[in-house]
């Protein structure tokens, strides 16, 4: 699976804003870079995606910054990747034009397209809340000293 780094920060940045979900105030953008070492210049305009796609709303004023504009076991990270890359082709354009002149090809193409539908499959069924619980800490680790 190809991964850009703009879906791996949008993908930060959201499970960030899932795991604050019940903060009192917005989550500033200085806060998730902190947070989760994504570069501040690359958050703003991933942000922006995100709430153009409707996954995150911007507050305003001194105390602005950022909310899910969903609950977030409604927000799956295959939202997350189509709002900053788009949706993924099905097959490769390659196999798809060989697929016309060749069996072998034809075969080939139908397993691309397997392939890309399970992982969408896979990415529609994760959630933020999931990936968000999944950032708590067990509780079983013992310090000695």
């Amino acid at each position: 699976m190809r991964l850009s780094a703009k879906a791996e920060y949008a993908a930060l940045a959201a499970v960030e804003l899932a795991r604050r979900v019940d903060a009192p105030t917005p989550v500033r953008i200085r806060e998730i870079c902190a947070a989760q070492g994504v570069p501040p210049r690359f958050l703003v305009h991933i942000l922006l995606q995100l709430k153009a796609a409707g996954i995150v709303l911007s507050v305003r004023g001194a105390a602005g910054g950022y909310r899910l504009a969903k609950p977030a076991d409604g927000v799956t990270l295959n939202d997350i990747r189509n709002a900053v890359d788009g949706p993924a082709d099905d097959a490769a354009p390659v196999s798809v034009e060989l697929a016309k002149k060749s069996r072998t090809a034809a075969v080939l193409a139908s397993a691309w397209e397997t392939v890309a539908a399970a992982e969408m499959e896979a990415l529609a069924e994760i959630t933020l809340a999931s990936l968000a619980a999944r950032c708590k800490p067990t509780g079983d680790s013992m310090y000695y000293i």
